[in-house]
């Protein structure tokens, strides 16, 4: 933690002793070319709401009840305190490594690369898992297999992240409008039919066995927050795209901010309809929400609402390989690999993004649409987890030295909003299986070793983070 990042400036002499040390010119660079609406169209679409309300949401209900609304209300009220250190630190260090690029800079070159290897973690696992989901809502149409309809969002998702950001932002926002309108043909669906009053959002009800209605429990309500935490989240798009945003010191924090109350609106307002509108308890425990929408209306209305959601599905993959094609991208650049490696994962395609880690992100994510992935998602969630956690100690320590005067989006309630996030994450993780716990701990430990051997003795001319020069803009 201590071997922080310090401004490398080789001499002639130093520089023929280490050939693999950047070119003269400079590191390469994205093309800046989003600003404040194409960064929040991609960024929502990350957080896919429409997906959130019909896949995570309906486990919500089932174990929360009545409850749901504003178990996800208090979860996107802390999820505040995540976005301003993002908003914070992604303004301070706009780098496309995002977190890691963050966390080297402030908390040291250690920490930063267990952030890059927990954020790698999820770089391969999430967008398959999220990507097999696609047929069940295709099903009124059409009955495919799972694997190979996720392994083919997969691969539609890689050929679209070859594109032009500019022209991703467009094809990403289309998609994004039929999310909102399913999510909004929900709402005032719910509504029209409401059951029961406002203060059933208050009620603290469940169905129980036998049909009878249970006590939701104050415990209950903080299990669920762990789910409730991560309900929007995705906002951290921003901080990957902030290389390729202009004026990134401004719009990184503004596209941070406003995708986490879009996407807070999004998923809220139509699961306070569905509390109101389900025609009773048990239905509203069961959670099944394109039900509930066939009976408000009839099956072409339910048939619109599960098509708009497989879109999103697609959406977020193709905003996915984005995002974690640049990871890949400026670990190369960033000199965290053998040279031959760097050389190839930094390459640029004409369209100006990096194509050889778009197809390393996306290719074998298709294949892992074949593979259980169970063990491999209880992994992420330990994963993001830690991850979010690192941050949050970087954001504690970015008021230190030259960084305290650095021109930066400042969060405010600093340093308690940090303070409160280490200890809620802590909890989190504490709350998680035992085997996930030992699996991710193992792989830390190998990348440690990693560190230790190879790029610790190379600090010179070895994971290098920068942040381009023109990012004081």
């Amino acid at each position: 933690m201590t071997d922080t990042l310090r401004p490398v400036q080789p001499s002639a002499a130093s520089a023929t002793e280490a050939p693999d040390l950047p070119a003269p010119d400079g590191p390469r660079k994205l093309k800046r070319s989003i600003g404040v609406v194409g960064g929040t169209l991609l960024t929502i679409s990350c957080v896919t709401p429409a997906s959130t309300l019909f896949v995570v949401v309906p486990d919500l209900f089932s174990t929360l009840g009545t409850a749901t609304a504003p178990t996800i209300a208090v979860g996107s009220l802390l999820c505040i305190a995540v976005a301003f250190c993002y908003s914070e630190l992604g303004t301070l260090i706009p780098s496309a490594g995002g977190e890691y690029a963050m966390v080297s800079t402030l908390a040291g070159r250690l920490a930063g690369w267990l952030v890059f290897v927990l954020s790698l973690l999820v770089v391969m696992i999430v967008p398959p898992v999220i990507a097999m989901g696609t047929a069940d809502y295709l099903a009124p149409v059409v009955h495919l297999n799972p694997s190979m309809a996720g392994a083919g969002v997969m691969l539609l998702a890689t050929l679209a992240g070859l594109l032009d950001l500019r022209a991703n932002a467009w094809i990403t926002g289309v998609f994004l409008v039929l999310e909102v309108v399913a999510a909004a043909v929900v709402a005032v669906l719910g509504f029209a039919h409401s059951e029961r009053g406002a203060g059933s959002l208050v009620s603290m009800e469940v169905a129980g066995q036998g049909g009878h209605a249970d006590t939701v429990t104050a415990m209950l309500v903080v299990s669920g927050l762990a789910i409730a935490l991560f309900v929007t989240q995705g906002f951290s798009t921003a901080v990957y795209l902030s290389e390729e945003m202009e004026n990134p010191r401004r719009n990184v924090a503004r596209t941070v901010l406003a995708t986490l109350a879009i996407s807070a609106v999004i998923i809220l307002v139509p699961v306070i309809a569905i509390t109101l509108g389900a025609s009773d308890l048990a239905e509203l425990t069961g959670g099944d929400i394109s039900g509930m929408v066939a009976a408000w209306s009839n099956s072409a209305v339910g048939t619109f609402v599960s098509l708009c959601v497989a879109l999103a599905i697609i959406n977020a993959g193709i905003v996915m390989v984005i995002q974690n094609s640049r990871v890949l991208f400026a670990s190369a650049r960033d000199r965290a690999w053998p040279e031959p490696v760097n050389n190839v994962l930094s390459k640029l395609g004409r369209f100006g993004s990096p194509w050889v880690a778009t197809l390393l992100v996306g290719v074998p994510g298709a294949v892992l649409c074949f593979v259980d992935l169970d063990t491999l998602y209880g992994i992420t969630g330990v994963s993001v987890t830690g991850m979010y956690l690192l941050v949050a100690v970087a954001a504690l320590l970015a008021r230190r030295g030259s960084h305290a005067h650095a021109p930066a989006w400042r969060m405010p309630l600093w340093p308690a909003l940090p303070v409160l996030l280490i200890a809620v994450l802590a909890y989190v993780l504490t709350q998680q299986d035992t085997s996930h716990l030992l699996w991710t701990g193992g792989i830390t430990a190998a990348a440690t070793l990693y560190w230790a051997f190879y790029l610790r003795p190379r600090r010179e001319s070895r994971w290098l983070v920068t942040v381009p020069e023109d990012a004081q803009a």
